[in-house]
């Protein structure tokens, strides 16, 4: 296994060096900021840890995706609020929308009414995510029009309860 110092990176906060071959899908040439991508024989991988108590997943450590917008390979940091909700939609590339529910006391009747709000966050291609599932997300910087938080954590949900719980009310 080749490894090379961290001197002869650019200074990136926190960062870990491994070898890998990098997935080139899109029209335009992907590469990681920090890293030297025309030396010769040596792969190298840009990885840090978001801190927080959150493990950086092992697709993102030795996977090949490029992505600028992850908290674990990209340019993005996490501060903020973290928050809980269930996994609705997957259709957008890279991103998610998910639910959360929440009680509102309706003081004229004295009882608790069902809320819900939905929020869009950014999904890492190091995260394979279904409808149903329940994520960890953390807010970031804008990183589109309605999308200011990123997936950190997936916690997979049961084949067959997926359908149900994707409208189900939870509160976390």
């Amino acid at each position: 296994l080749l490894t090379t110092s961290l001197s002869s990176l650019p200074t990136c906060a926190s960062s870990s060096v491994i070898m890998a071959e990098v997935d080139q899908t899109e029209k335009a040439f992907q590469k990681q900021d920090c890293v030297f991508a025309g030396a010769k024989g040596k792969k190298v991988r840009y990885t840090r840890t978001v801190g927080l108590g959150f493990k950086t997943p092992k697709a993102a450590v030795e996977g090949g995706y490029i992505d600028k917008k992850c908290p674990f390979t990209g340019n993005v940091n996490i501060r903020g609020r973290i928050l809980k909700g269930v996994v609705v939609s997957t259709k957008m590339t890279r991103t998610v929308v998910i639910r959360r529910d929440y009680l509102r006391f309706v003081r004229k009747y004295r009882r608790f009414e069902k809320r819900h709000s939905t929020l869009s966050a950014h999904c890492s291609p190091a995260f394979r995510v279904k409808e149903g599932d329940v994520v960890t997300v953390g807010q970031c910087r804008p990183l589109s029009k309605t999308v200011r938080f990123n997936v950190l954590k997936v916690e997979s949900a049961t084949e067959s309860g997926a359908a149900q719980a994707k409208k189900t009310f939870r509160v976390f």
